[in-house]
């Protein structure tokens, strides 16, 4: 019987073949760090994109794409988006609404079509690397490519991770 990390990794590859973008799917092991990452990718740590589910309000939700080594800057997300109050939910609540688990999350092939916002630093990356749908699996796209395809909203909603990650 299927895992529910194979069923999910199935549908965010399904999903990424049907959006029409060239990508290669890279597979590793465990890693530790941001730094691991990046190097079983072959990217920079930069390229390594984060998918944040964030929850706007009852039942509303979005995806905010976040390069490796930034985190999101609530005030200026809350400032684009319009709003007073975001917050994270918690790990249930985000594999409930994407159908993933916290260090899977993509937004190809998630439960609901959330709406994406990406960092601005996320324009002219050249090759980023995104979670595709299990532990260890990544697809790796051209940056500019793939916010067309999300139809990502373009922003500076980020600040450096002082913890590095």
């Amino acid at each position: 019987m299927p895992q529910p990390s194979d069923d999910a990794r199935g549908r965010a590859q399904r999903a990424l073949a049907a959006s029409g973008l060239t990508h290669t799917i890279t597979e590793h092991g465990p890693v530790g760090s941001l730094a691991e990452a990046a190097a079983a990718r072959g990217l920079d740590p930069a390229q390594i994109l984060k998918t944040i589910v964030v929850r706007r309000a009852e039942g509303d939700f979005l995806f905010v794409l976040v390069p490796g080594g930034r985190q999101i800057s609530w005030p200026r997300l809350r400032r684009v988006l319009g709003v007073s109050r975001l917050s994270l939910p918690d790990k249930d609540v985000a594999r409930d609404v994407t159908g993933y688990e916290r260090g899977t999350i993509t937004p190809f092939g998630s439960l609901h079509a959330w709406p994406v916002v990406a960092d601005a630093r996320v324009v002219g990356a050249g090759d980023v690397s995104i979670g595709a749908g299990a532990h260890g699996v990544a697809a790796t796209v051209d940056a500019d490519a793939l916010l067309g395809a999300l139809g990502a909203q373009v922003a500076d909603v980020t600040d450096a991770d002082p913890s590095g990650g």
